[in-house]
């Protein structure tokens, strides 16, 4: 079976080695590079099936290397890494289009079930086989793949990070029902939080951009004051009826 590929870019040389050592120790096939340009002759052989990214290099910087390939067609997931462990950073890190954030110093464990949850959600290339027996739930315009894990409005495609594909799943298969944040964020496995962690709320606001007419005023994803959010499809809902009936806040 081939091997799962993740490149590592981080300008610590300490770092690239340690990362890459531990990583191919679990089975990974591992590619490193210092810099943005050492990431696009990589990325120019072959796309990997995971990015780990440092945020602080010098030239093009890691949020700005993230920025730009969101906006190109095949992007694999990103874990964001960074000196910098503030929430705001976090935050910004999620908003361009990163799947997961660490901040520096981690553990290589932490980060190897942080790659294993991405690359959960992300799925794998049989549910990108899958034909057009899969199941699908449509809302409006859109039709969601539940097999090959794709949005697609209008017969036309919608690129989706995993995180983002994610919490549209927990959506439709959750319609009409008020889900806490608190909730949600424990399904989004992979992500250290703390009580007061909102980055939730960038998750909806980015698919919000994607599904919705006026993001400013929602009509499929709606914030529910005191509970969280709260999906609504048009017409009689999904057709995917919720089959965790565990407690929401």
């Amino acid at each position: 079976m081939e091997k799962d590929t993740i490149y590592v870019t981080d300008d610590d040389p300490g770092i690239r080695e340690l990362v890459a050592e531990y990583l191919a120790s679990q089975g990974y096939a591992v590619e490193t590079a210092e810099d943005a340009p050492a990431l696009d002759r990589l990325l120019a052989r072959r796309l990997p099936d995971l990015l780990v990214l440092d945020w602080m290099m010098p030239g093009e910087d890691g949020l700005s290397v993230a920025r730009r390939l969101r906006g190109q067609p095949g992007c694999p997931p990103i874990i964001m890494l960074s000196a910098k462990g503030e929430d705001i950073d976090r935050i910004i890190g999620l908003e361009v289009g990163a799947d997961d954030y660490l901040p520096k110093p981690f553990n290589p464990r932490e980060l190897l079930a942080r790659i294993r949850a991405v690359m959960r959600r992300n799925g794998g290339p049989a549910a990108q086989a899958a034909g057009d027996t899969a199941r699908a739930v449509r809302f409006g315009p859109f039709s969601v793949n539940l097999d090959a894990r794709v949005l697609t409005r209008d017969g036309a495609e919608i690129a989706l990070t995993g995180g983002e594909y994610e919490l549209l799943e927990i959506f439709v298969t959750h319609a009409n029902r008020a889900l806490s944040r608190d909730w949600l964020m424990d399904q989004l496995r992979g992500f250290e939080r703390d009580p007061f962690d909102r980055s939730i709320d960038v998750r909806v606001n980015r698919l919000r951009k994607k599904i919705e007419d006026d993001p400013a005023n929602p009509a499929y994803i709606r914030t529910q004051r005191g509970q969280g959010y709260l999906f609504v499809p048009p017409g009689k809902g999904p057709g995917v009826r919720d089959q965790d009936s565990g407690s929401r806040e």
